[in-house]
């Protein structure tokens, strides 16, 4: 309320323009000049601030014609209030970060003035502050803003992402007030009229969840919210469709400074202008959940930002905002790239990456901004990374966006080590191309983690805070630690126990995570999918739940009831209820029909309804009834940003029922389980015709009278049974040898699919130009940037020149591909190492550098790619010196001697796979 003791203001009205606001400004501070004689210049310059914060909400948002006061009030006070014509548009604070573009306005008067406040009237709204000389700021919110007036309808929004409604309305808002202000420029992008409605449409809609929030749910991290909304709306909400569209396209055009909305949120925009609409028209409501979108429209419910876990992460991590800087940078990261993190944070992203590399991300970065298509997220990448000192440190790249509570995205980059460890600094080692990461490496860089469980610290580390001292003993030493039970085991205590009671109690945190690492380790060492899901369901209902059930989606978007499991002296997998479900359609809205449309997880306090026109929605309905249950929890399974089945777990009317405190430990256990499902049918999918596609695309070696040749590919043991390695041998028409190594990145069908179109166009290039290997690769990297341009790959391609009896010379470009090995018949050895350029799919215009080295009788040259020596405890140059001694000692070997021993005696132990190719010229007797 205002002070009754003000005396008489003087007043002026200004109109609906911008300009209002300066005017404004400068008629406050010369009245209240004149009002409190002596006044301090601060409280003018505070006076003058929050006048044109008001004034320009009121033109924006109002549109009428504003009034400004300004005089002395009570106490030595100054008292401003702006009067607009509009009582029935009610005040909507954004709430708004400081780094966003618009909504600050009434922030800001909250936060600087003594008090501030709002007076409605028949015709009138005034909104005032006054401030004060050394009083402190008044309460630091604005009263929460009313339902719009008037007759109202109901219009249920079903499962809003939140971090998804708060960027989609912040872009909103900056595009409707850019609108504003070119329109007062004389710039009419659209129809006054129509921009008008919009930004009326826009704040009744703003209103209107600001009023519903209050009284909202959480279901996990999206919500169902019902708006009361004028039940003539629905036009209004239309010509703002129509006019966000036409501003979209202006922004497109770069007739606006604000960006094009990312693809998600312009599918989310038409979703809930269209629930408006159709719901006020009497259509039922529709969850965002179970919308159909189209690729590269992001997932229905972005993964949440959390920068506790960049900090506990122990893979190097790296975070940048939409601006294109970092913001958090956890300690592996620093120290690899010989930073300290505090130095890190702030600066451009490009101040981690080479020379040559910044353009090309300034590049690709803008247009993932202009128009939502990503290249790089969610994909493992080779790439060099900047150290401080300037040279390069080669590292597997994997990116993936998430999203801030409001509603910024965040780019997360794990930067892991292609050689563990880096060594000294030598002449050959500073340029060395980059090489690819073991495959274990790679997963452990890109494998997802429970959200909240924190992993216990390793033997003869403190406790983490929080942890119950208890639970590490009270001695230490390997008498303590034998003597003291596992965390498993006292987590199968506590299970047993919760057990035992009838689970009246909640599982404690030991006991949580306990059952976190029993899920990832029974569903990871299962010898197929079908036995680790009957171990999970028995381990879930020893510990969590009477029953459960997992459902998973099939390769033809169908959905099966892959195991069912209850607690009983029967058998706890009953084969009765396993099978093909119903298609989810779109009269599909049971929870686990919005369960795997990504909501979740849902709390379920009685039976599911069926909607008999949905056969999906019957056929949980009946579980339920045939199985019984009090209550229960169903949640999606995510992996790799996709939903690929859903989990219920159920408790009966005998059991404590399930609340909303047990909802973060079920959806931890979902993303234990959803890996490892994952994981096995990546394995399963990939197996069953490795052997085939392997055995088409390994080429037969030419027979030469002069060179004796051999080659061997070995797959990884741990991964799946193909991937990106690769040699090749032709004779071109001059009669000179071709000799190729390659690989490709990533390790599945699509590395292999890469690998042989990569490998078919260097052959046809190669034959048809006969041109120097420097010149081959760049046109290979031109076609491939043209024709594949997410594929990144190293190839070293070399031509053996020579007569018969020599002598012979190897012309050589490599493409980001470890150095080929030359070793002579006495035991001399070297690498090859000039001529080395970037990877393929990187830069096609850069110069390829071109190398020539003698190759005498009876030596041999070997190409082999990075599975055959890379090792995670042991340095790139350790790793090549290893090479060349074992090499040497095989010099005058028969080279399918050479090559088998290469494969038992390096490659044994290799989790990746493994391509050598060995030629040795050999003259006539």
């Amino acid at each position: 309320m205002g002070d009754s003791t003000a005396r008489a203001a003087p007043s002026r009205r200004f109109p609906p323009g911008p300009q209002s606001a300066a005017r404004a400004r400068r008629f406050v501070r010369a009245a209240l000049a004149e009002a409190v004689p002596g006044a301090a210049p601060g409280l003018l310059d505070a006076a003058e601030l929050l006048t044109g914060e008001l004034v320009t909400n009121a033109v924006l948002h109002a549109g009428t014609e504003v009034a400004v006061s300004a005089a002395r009030a009570g106490g030595g006070r100054m008292r401003v209030a702006a009067v607009d014509g509009r009582p029935e548009r009610v005040l909507v604070p954004q709430g708004y970060p400081p780094y966003a573009g618009a909504g600050q306005g009434l922030a800001l008067v909250a936060r600087l003035a003594s008090r501030h406040g709002v007076e409605s009237g028949a015709d009138t709204k005034a909104v005032w502050f006054e401030l004060g000389p050394g009083e402190a700021p008044g309460p630091s919110a604005w009263e929460p803003p009313a339902p719009p007036a008037g007759a109202r309808g109901t219009v249920v929004l079903v499962d809003v992402p939140g971090a998804l409604y708060a960027a989609s309305q912040q872009h909103r808002h900056v595009v409707l007030r850019e609108l504003r202000l070119a329109a007062a420029a004389g710039n009419d992008l659209v129809p006054p009229a129509e921009l008008a409605t919009a930004h009326d449409a826009g704040n009744m809609i703003s209103a209107c969840v600001a009023a519903a929030l209050r009284d909202e749910t959480a279901e996990g991290e999206i919500r169902s919210l019902a708006l009361a909304v004028p039940p003539d709306a629905a036009d209004a909400v239309r010509t703002l469709a129509r006019v966000l569209d036409a501003a979209e396209e202006a922004a497109r055009e770069e007739r606006l400074l604000a960006l094009p909305a990312l693809p998600r949120s312009r599918v989310f925009h038409r979703w809930l202008f269209g629930e408006i609409t159709a719901q006020l028209s009497g259509a039922h409501p529709t969850a965002w959940t179970v919308v159909p979108r189209e690729p590269g429209d992001g997932p229905a419910e972005p993964a949440p930002w959390d920068p506790g876990q960049v900090g506990t992460s122990r893979v190097p991590t790296v975070a940048a905002d939409e601006q294109n800087r970092i913001i958090a940078v956890n300690g592996p990261a620093a120290d690899l790239l010989g930073w300290r993190a505090d130095d890190l944070v702030g600066q451009r992203l490009t101040a981690i990456m080479p020379e040559h590399l910044r353009e090309r991300h300034l590049t690709a970065f803008m247009s993932l901004l202009l128009s939502g298509t990503p290249r790089l997220l969610g994909r493992s990448v080779p790439l060099p990374a900047l150290h401080r000192d300037g040279r390069l440190v080669p590292v597997r790249l994997f990116l993936q966006a998430q999203e801030t509570a409001d509603g910024r995205t965040v780019f997360v980059a794990q930067l892991s080590p292609r050689a563990s460890a880096l060594g000294p600094a030598s002449p050959h080692t500073g340029g060395r191309p980059a090489v690819q990461a073991p495959a274990a490496a790679r997963e452990a860089a890109s494998a997802p983690g429970p959200a909240a469980v924190r992993e216990p610290a390793p033997t003869g580390e403190p406790a983490s805070a929080g942890e119950p001292a208890a639970a590490h003993g009270a001695g230490t030493g390997p008498a303590a630690a034998a003597a003291a039970p596992t965390a498993d085991q006292v987590g199968e205590q506590a299970g047993e126990r919760a057990g035992d009671q009838g689970g009246a109690t909640v599982l404690s945190a030991l006991a949580g995570l306990s059952l976190l690492a029993r899920t990832g380790a029974e569903i990871g060492n299962a010898p197929d999918l079908d036995v680790g899901l009957q171990r999970i369901g028995r381990l879930l209902t020893e510990r969590l739940a009477e029953w459960c059930a997992v459902d998973l989606f099939t390769e033809d978007a169908g959905v099966e009831r892959a195991c069912v499991a209850r607690r009983g002296p029967e058998e706890p997998c009953s084969e009765d209820f396993r099978g093909r479900l119903p298609p989810p359609t779109g009269a599909a809205r049971g929870p686990l029909a919005r369960a795997l449309s990504g909501a979740g997880p849902l709390l379920l306090t009685e039976p599911p309804q069926a909607d008999p026109t949905s056969p999906l929605d019957a056929d949980y309905r009946d579980l339920f009834e045939r199985l019984g249950a009090a209550s229960a929890v169903v949640a999606p399974l995510r992996a790799r940003r996709e939903v690929i089945g859903a989990l219920t777990v159920a408790r009966g009317p005998r059991e404590r029922p399930f609340t909303e405190e047990d909802l973060r430990l079920v959806d931890d256990v979902c993303r234990a389980l959803a890996l490892g499902v994952d994981n096995a049918r990546l394995y399963q999918e990939t197996r069953n015709i490795a052997e085939r596609l392997q055995r088409s695309l390994l080429p037969v070696l030419p027979e030469i009278a002069h060179l004796e040749m051999a080659a061997r590919y070995a797959a990884s043991s741990t991964t799946a049974q193909v991937g990106g390695d690769w040699y090749d041998s032709f004779v071109l028409p001059s009669g000179d040898t071709a000799l190729v190594i390659g690989d490709v990145a990533g390790h599945n069908l699509d590395a292999a699919i890469a690998m042989s179109q990569l490998r078919s166009m260097l052959r046809g290039i190669a034959v048809d130009r006969q041109e120097p290997p420097d010149a081959v690769l760049r046109r290979l990297d031109t076609a491939n940037h043209t024709l594949y341009r997410e594929a990144t790959a190293t190839c070293v391609y070399g031509v053996l020149k020579g007569p018969a009896q020599g002598p012979w010379q190897l012309i050589h470009s490599s493409a980001g591909h470890l150095p080929p090995l030359l070793v002579t018949d006495d035991g001399r050895a070297r690498f090859l190492e000039d001529g080395s350029g970037v990877l393929l799919g990187l830069d096609p215009v850069t110069p390829r550098p071109r190398a020539s080295d003698a190759v005498p009788a009876n030596a041999t040259v070997l190409l082999y790619t990075d599975g055959l020596i890379e090792r995670r405890d042991e340095s790139l140059d350790d790793s090549m010196e290893r090479l060349s001694r074992f090499v040497t000692g095989l010099a005058r070997e028969p080279l399918n001697v050479l090559c088998d021993e290469l494969l038992i005696g390096l490659g044994a132990d290799s989790d990746d796979d493994i391509a050598i190719l060995a030629v040795r010229p050999v003259p006539p007797s």
